[in-house]
């Protein structure tokens, strides 16, 4: 009678497995499928992207090339879908071939700033998971970005050394470490202090805290930013869900779940936050956040901006002419590769959420 509870509980956990892989295998298919249309839409759209978005995809292929090199041989179906990542790969490393070149040409000056940043290699995947602190939110936040585009792109270039033609980097003044460690910051300011400490360890900058003299912040690390900036982000996604996604808001909300996965926040990875995303990609060219109603008034601005050469345009964001938002489309992307990555390692005990 023992005997047969034992075999009957072992095969009700082998149906239990199963039903679980198998709802894993098929959400890998849907990241999978999804990202094949996003490089379609880099394929075509190449020659228009701005850097800011380039570098999504990049962020990307770091996340690709990691999950081919771990990727589990346990099964056709896993080997199958590992094939398909490998296929993805080498499509997306002859695209960005022809868009870095078009970006040099288009703007060199940017684009010497931020080379750096053009390549996967630079952008380190977590090798260990941790998770956000509720204990660790604002009491109170500002109702208005404290973000300066123009300080934040110098502080970047300090960081990466191209300030000047062969340019030290790792250089962090006063000015960057009051703006980068400010608490209270909304959305994009937010998000732009974590790529700050982000990019700064990817260029193996160590100790960006020196100099700071604060007695408040005297225990202060890198790690304990991240943790307080990304606990914030969890919040700002959770009220957004709570409060129901909106045009306005989409898009932060995915920036978050990308550069805290990136940094190695596993709960950004939620399930149902998965399926918003995957909800907003375009089925007809591949996008992100298309808004078809605005194709005429795009067409409409473009013309106006050939009359007016001069004219600055904000680099952080492009509508294309077919009503695709290219920043939106790059954070998707980058935040479906760190999905990819993390169901593939989450049962892997040495990257585990660290208590």
């Amino acid at each position: 009678m023992r005997a047969a509870r034992l075999r009957l509980c072992g095969a009700l956990l082998l149906l239990l497995c199963a039903a679980v892989c198998g709802t894993q295998a098929e959400v890998i298919d849907d990241i999978l499928s999804s990202l094949s249309r996003g490089a379609s839409f880099l394929e075509r759209q190449h020659e228009h992207i701005n850097l800011d978005e380039l570098v999504g995809f990049l962020m990307l292929q770091a996340e690709l090339k990691e999950a081919v090199r771990t990727w589990p041989h346990s099964d056709p179906i896993s080997w199958a879908q590992r094939t398909t990542a490998v296929a993805l790969v080498k499509r997306l490393d002859l695209t960005f071939e022809k868009a870095i070149t078009a970006l040099q040409q288009n703007d060199n000056k940017y684009f010497q700033e931020f080379e750096p940043l053009l390549s996967w290699r630079f952008w380190l995947i977590p090798q260990e998971w941790t998770s956000t602190d509720p204990s660790l939110v604002y009491a109170s936040t500002m109702t208005t970005e404290c973000y300066d585009e123009q300080l934040s792109d110098k502080c970047l270039t300090l960081l990466l050394g191209t300030w000047k033609m062969n340019g030290t980097p790792c250089i962090v003044t006063k000015p960057c470490r009051d703006t980068m460690t400010r608490f209270g910051c909304p959305h994009y300011s937010l998000s732009h202090q974590l790529l700050y400490f982000m990019i700064g360890k990817m260029r193996g900058c160590s100790n960006l805290l020196k100099g700071d003299t604060r007695m408040s912040r005297a225990n202060m690390t890198e790690q304990n930013y991240e943790k307080i900036f990304c606990s914030n982000m969890m919040k700002t996604n959770q009220d957004i869900i709570r409060e129901g996604l909106t045009e306005q808001t989409v898009d932060i909300f995915i920036e978050n779940i990308l550069i805290c996965g990136l940094t190695g926040f596993s709960d950004f990875y939620k399930a149902d936050w998965l399926q918003h995303i995957l909800r907003l990609q375009d089925e007809e060219v591949g996008c992100f956040g298309r808004d078809k109603s605005i194709i005429s008034q795009i067409i409409g601005d473009e013309l106006l901006e050939q009359l007016q050469p001069h004219r600055r345009v904000k680099r952080r964001e492009k509508i294309l002419p077919d009503g695709c938002s290219s920043h939106m489309t790059a954070v998707a992307v980058g935040a479906l590769g760190g999905y990819l990555n993390y169901y593939l390692t989450e049962q892997d005990i040495t990257k585990r959420p660290l208590s």
